[in-house]
Order: C-alpha cells, then sequence, then structure tokens
C-alpha cells in the first residue's frame, strides 16, 4: 500500500455550496514535496499545513482531519463517467493505491512514511458541494433517473476520513502500513450503509466504542435507545 498523491486545497467561492462566502475547499491538487500533518485541535480544520476547509459546520476538525480515498475506485467512476478523473478531484487529501480503504475498520491505525500515524475515524457522505464540483447536479448518463449523490450512497464506497494519532510529514510515494486492526467488523463502509441506506445498522457500530467519530456515535446512541429492543 503506497500513498500516490498529498492534495491541498485550491480554495474558491461557487455557486453550489451553502458555505460562508460560498467559499470551498473541495477543490484539492496534487501537492509538490513534503506537507506536514499536524496535531489535533492545531486550528484551521485540516490536518495538512496547507490545506483549507471552506465550511467548517459540516467538514474538518479533529475526527475529519484527513480524507482518502482509493485510485482503484476513482478508476471505478471514470468508467461510470466517462471522463478521467485526477487525484483529489473527490476532495481527497490522500489518494491511495493498494488499500481498502472503504473496508478498512474504524479504528485501524496507519504508518504513512517515517512518523505519521492516522486513525480511521468515520465515513465521508456526499453533499450538495460534492455533486457540484464534480458537475454532476443532474443525471448520470449510465444511471437513468439517479443523481450523483444516489449513485455514490449506493456504491457504498466512500471513502474514509482520518483522525491524526503522531503528527508528522508525508509525502507522494510513502509507504502506508498498518499498525492496529481492532477487534470488531465495523468498517468505514458499513458504517456509511448504517448512516445511509441501511440505518437498522446503527447499533452494530457501536461495537466500534471509542474510536468512532463523536457525531456518529451519538446519532447511534439515539437511534438504539429509540428503536432498538
Amino acid at each position: 500500500m503506497r500513498l500516490l498523491s498529498v492534495n491541498l486545497a485550491r480554495p474558491r467561492s461557487v455557486g453550489y455550496t451553502n458555505a460562508p462566502g460560498g467559499l470551498t475547499g473541495i477543490d484539492k491538487r496534487p501537492a509538490d514535496g513534503p506537507v506536514a500533518v499536524t496535531a489535533p485541535g492545531s486550528g484551521g480544520g485540516s490536518g495538512l499545513a496547507g490545506d483549507v476547509i471552506g465550511d467548517p459546520l459540516f467538514h474538518g476538525g479533529d475526527d475529519q482531519a484527513v480524507y482518502a480515498f482509493a485510485r482503484e475506485d476513482l478508476d471505478g467512476w471514470e468508467e461510470v463517467l466517462g471522463r478521467e478523473l485526477p487525484n483529489g478531484v473527490f476532495g481527497e487529501n490522500l489518494t491511495t493505491a493498494g488499500a481498502d480503504v472503504s473496508g478498512a475498520l474504524i479504528g485501524e491505525r496507519w504508518r504513512i512514511g517515517p512518523d505519521t500515524v492516522l486513525e480511521v475515524s468515520c465515513a465521508r457522505t456526499p453533499c450538495r458541494t460534492f455533486a457540484g464540483r464534480l458537475g454532476e447536479m443532474g443525471v448520470l448518463p449510465t444511471e437513468r433517473g439517479a443523481g450523483w449523490m444516489k449513485a455514490f450512497t449506493r456504491a457504498a464506497a466512500p471513502g474514509a476520513y482520518l483522525r491524526v494519532a503522531e503528527p508528522g510529514e508525508i509525502r507522494a510515494g510513502d509507504r502506508i502500513e498498518v499498525l492496529h486492526r481492532p477487534d470488531h467488523e465495523v468498517t468505514v463502509s458499513l458504517l456509511f450503509r448504517a448512516l445511509t441506506t441501511e440505518r437498522s445498522l446503527l447499533p452494530r457500530v457501536l461495537d466500534a466504542g471509542d474510536a468512532l467519530a463523536a457525531a456518529a456515535r451519538e446519532e447511534a446512541l439515539e437511534y438504539t435507545a429509540k428503536y432498538a429492543s
């Protein structure tokens, strides 16, 4: 497993987001050279120095410090959309190769490069800004009647948000090593399904314990208290 690129935002104002001032950082491009991974609470919302979070109400923070997406999944979407999708186009900070990102377990820890350690915390959910970024606000050519967010949700391969466990420095070409896999079965994909199309799975995601992102944990607890017998 390795890191193909580290992608940083090129912030701009657009008409397809509800963020203050229309500012979005979803347009991310591969960085030249090393990028510093910052400690939790360092400010700015992103775990990468030089990155920008346009809508801090819904994005960024310690549980969403870094977003990873697999190049293999981007290749699959290239076939669906019928066009090239460069690294960073989904707004991901890390474009990986050889890693089953959506199959990673909540709480799984990755070492990237010599000293950076990241921990899988939650799943990315699609939004209007994501669809606008791709120019897919309407109908996909291969999915009659289905918009981008519906198609992305159906695939249930959303990529993973990670928190910073140990800051350091990363760059394209770095090896990704799994340091720890928790003793449960809550993958990023399962969590995503629980939060979107299969909410009856929400009690199961609590098996991830404290590694689960705070917002997802709160949602699972509320559902379980209301509906679980």
